[in-house]
């Protein structure tokens, strides 16, 4: 598992090699987990960096040292003002999908990243400075275009702006910083070998399990929504719904057209559509009764803490495992280059840090 320190350096790193700070800082992320067959080789390349909700939480108060600060990297501070400023912005995106036992976890998690990332950006960003250096406003139009092409079709850059509350000037501020991070780092990682064929057969090998898709059953369902406090005749009343509705799409009815009328889930606006579902992502009930379906079968109404369910299984996929073909060979190739460059990176953070002067006053 990776740690928050880790994180933030891959974060950075990322932004160098890309040239597009800003989209990795402030990106776009993705609402839903999807288990597709690449799914597999994701999760081999470490993009599941889940803390481990076991652990304790950990205390995010902090001390102050000078002038409210948090953390010192050669005079730069970061306040603890603007750090609970940042951790409310990112809280905010994500709050209502987080449990709320787990809250002050993630709290805690984002806290140190957050101080993390200050430190390795205040510490690039000195020594872009001491080097001298710089970006062209040609590279910046550059690298903003490309940014551009990134964005989903429904998104304008001045929408992503908006969205993290950043002027113009200071989103080419954070783009021109990328491009010098990248000629920082760019001499150092051009030269690096590409992984052999024995490096890339070794890996496969020796994470079979990272290369297994799971189980998966494509499916959709209408929602009944229980309440708290609902008599026992109200229950009555929404599994009878949840029945008739069944009884309906049975006998011909548009299982889609069906969800978007009466679902209480926010599904209904796809029909009712929750794509692949694999074990593990959903209540037990649920996942009992979906992966007991077979291709097309409506199963019975099944309860939930949730409510009442009208499920259909679309498709079934049965477990397997990514051939070792070319298509894989290149992305466990491009994953381990990947951390060729990381480890090169983050060597270079190390160095930086051990000379400079590094005050934190987190408790």
């Amino acid at each position: 598992m990776s740690s928050p320190k880790d994180k933030g350096v891959r974060a950075i790193f990322s932004t160098a090699i890309l040239c597009l700070s800003f989209l990795l800082a402030f990106g776009l992320t993705a609402c839903q987990k999807q288990g597709e067959k690449e799914t597999a080789l994701n999760e081999t390349t470490g993009k599941s960096n889940a803390s481990d909700p076991s652990k304790p939480a950990k205390d995010t108060s902090v001390a102050l040292g000078p002038g409210g600060a948090v953390i010192e990297v050669d005079g730069a501070k970061m306040t603890k003002a603007q750090l609970d400023a940042e951790v409310n912005s990112k809280l905010s995106e994500i709050q209502d999908k987080i449990p709320a036992e787990k809250l002050d976890q993630v709290k805690a998690n984002i806290q140190k990243g957050l101080v993390e990332d200050f430190v390795v950006k205040t510490l690039l960003n000195n020594e872009v400075n001491r080097l001298k250096i710089t970006a062209t406003n040609e590279e910046i139009d550059s690298a903003i275009e490309k940014l551009k092409s990134t964005l989903p079709a429904n998104m304008t850059l001045e929408d992503l702006m908006k969205k993290n509350h950043l002027t113009r000037e200071k989103m080419r501020e954070e783009i021109q910083l990328g491009i010098r991070i990248n000629k920082l780092i760019s001499p150092q990682i051009k030269n690096l070998p590409v992984p052999t064929e024995k490096e890339i057969s070794d890996f496969y090998k020796n994470n079979q399990n990272r290369f297994k898709v799971p189980e998966a059953v494509h499916a959709r369902h209408i929602l009944i929504a229980k309440a708290p406090g609902d008599s026992a005749a109200l229950l009555a009343q929404k599994k009878a719904k949840a029945e008739g509705l069944r009884k309906q799409i049975s006998a011909g009815a548009d299982f889609a057209e069906l969800a978007r009328s009466h679902s209480d889930c926010p599904s209904k606006s796809k029909g009712g559509d929750l794509g692949n579902v694999t074990r593990g992502q959903m209540v037990k009930p649920f996942e009992d009764a979906v992966f007991a379906l077979k291709k097309n079968q409506i199963g019975p109404v099944v309860e939930t803490e949730y409510g009442f369910h009208v499920v259909q299984a679309l498709g079934v996929r049965p477990p397997k495992t990514i051939a070792f073909d070319e298509k894989t060979k290149a992305m466990i190739s491009a994953y381990l280059q990947q951390q060729k460059q990381q480890d090169v990176f983050k060597n270079m953070i190390r160095s930086l840090k051990e000379k400079a002067k590094i005050v934190s006053y987190l408790s």
